[in-house]
């Protein structure tokens, strides 16, 4: 069957907070919000929402598919997720750096060995066999302090194996520091590799210059070639960030999943501590114009059997078919909290070196009063305009640190992502129904 990806010239929209009607070339449907639901409607019905969204309205209609529950703030969440800041030091310059060159403001330092290993008995300490964890190593630039993420790594492991807890592993780096052995020690342990790259040479090297001023990307790309050519329990992806000086994104998107990157994924810069290249709103508008453009050619290889690992894309598509509906954008200061050099609990990585945010730290555990008032401020029902969004289960309401310190200058970006992704998912699932099958198993 033949699918329209491009959007036709009479496709609207119409939000309320509960519904989000739109149409396209196959017709009118409705994303119900209470319970991430996609409905084909007819359009007596879809012109019935766009007037009145009531739930008398829904009922009539047999759109009732509430989850329920999502108004609950939860009492306690343990701990199944870790970043350690390893390093809190940094060997790159880069413009925009929330963690200021990798010292969150402070002197670099090296995370204390006893605080790293203690992080990893903290994060198994609730954890029952048959559970998953997960130890994230990030920085400034963790590689700098390799020795203490293969010591932690290895303790990790051999904790999973006698109780039965599997752990899975990951870490973000820049790359300039990367080589061979790091390859297979990553490859033994199924890592989640995430590479930070900015572009294609001379756009990564201006926003991701050696402290000297030196650009980083030939550096990155040879230093990241063995690990691409055999990865195979380990998966190594890039993570652009996206501000006003790189928004040629398809450019970016082909070069690198060229180069044989498992998947790219691009996150607009919204916050930076020295104010440099945030998006602003014109940058916000063409950046989703190149979203949409990335997104028009993963539908086009979607349909025609390929393989195209846009990870935006990807995860919207899992996001929507499952019904995702959540009250929080992540796990941050929940389930997921960020570990500092010297050992305190963060809201995230993100966060390091914030008190306003701390909860403890690896000895004493996490503050439960302190994440109790967390869970309840930053819940989506308590923020103003969240709770009367058409996205808010799928958006959780925004990055926390990032809402914090500026915020919501992106919500019409995330809105309008949203709504290009839900016709994507409706053209899919008409185009490419085994595709869906495939998506649920992978990510089983």
């Amino acid at each position: 069957m033949l699918v329209q990806i491009e959007p036709a010239l009479n496709e609207r929209t119409r939000s309320h907070s509960n519904v989000h009607v739109f149409e396209t070339a196959l017709g009118w449907f409705v994303l119900l919000v209470d319970g991430s639901r996609v409905y084909s409607v007819d359009e007596g019905s879809a012109l019935a929402l766009e007037a009145d969204s009531t739930e008398k309205t829904l009922n009539a209609l047999g759109l009732h598919d509430k989850v329920g529950g999502l108004d609950q703030v939860p009492q306690t969440m343990p701990i199944r997720s870790l970043s350690l800041a390893v390093a809190q030091k940094c060997n790159l310059g880069c413009t925009y750096c929330y963690a200021q060159k990798g010292t969150f403001g402070g002197q670099p330092t090296n995370m204390d060995r006893s605080a790293a290993l203690q992080a990893v008995r903290l994060l198994f300490e609730n954890a029952k066999a048959g559970d998953k964890v997960n130890l994230a190593f990030l920085g400034g630039e963790p590689l700098v302090n390799r020795a203490l993420i293969h010591e932690c790594t290895e303790f990790a492991a051999s904790i999973s194996r006698t109780a039965g807890v599997q752990v899975n592993f990951s870490i973000t780096t820049n790359g300039t520091l990367l080589n061979e052995d790091d390859g297979r020690f990553f490859e033994q342990h199924g890592f989640a590799v995430t590479i930070s790259l900015d572009g294609v040479g001379r756009t990564h090297d201006a926003l991701r210059p050696f402290q000297n001023g030196k650009g980083s990307y030939a550096s990155v790309i040879k230093n990241a070639r063995p690990l691409l050519e055999t990865q195979l329990r380990m998966q190594v992806s890039a993570r652009v960030t996206v501000t006003p000086k790189n928004l040629r994104l398809k450019e970016t998107l082909d070069e690198l999943l060229r180069l044989g990157f498992h998947s790219v994924g691009f996150s607009p810069m919204l916050h930076a501590p020295s104010g440099q290249h945030e998006m602003a709103d014109d940058s916000l508008a063409e950046m989703l114009q190149q979203m949409i453009e990335c997104g028009g050619e993963f539908e086009r290889r979607v349909l025609r059997g390929e393989r195209y690992a846009f990870s935006n894309a990807v995860s919207a598509m899992q996001e929507i078919h499952k019904g995702t509906h959540r009250p929080y954008p992540c796990g941050a200061g929940a389930g997921y909290l960020g570990v500092s050099a010297s050992g305190a609990l963060y809201a995230c990585h993100r966060f390091v070196q914030d008190e306003k945010t701390r909860f403890g730290d690896v000895w004493s555990g996490v503050n439960i009063d302190v994440q109790t008032r967390w869970l309840s401020q930053r819940h989506v029902h308590n923020q103003v305009p969240c709770s009367r969004c058409w996205a808010r289960y799928f958006c959780g309401g925004g990055c926390h640190h990032e809402v914090l310190h500026r915020g919501r200058p992106a919500c019409d970006y995330v809105r309008g992502w949203l709504d290009y992704c839900l016709k994507a998912y409706v053209r899919l699932r008409v185009g490419a129904p085994e595709y869906f099958s495939e998506l649920c198993s992978t990510s089983a």
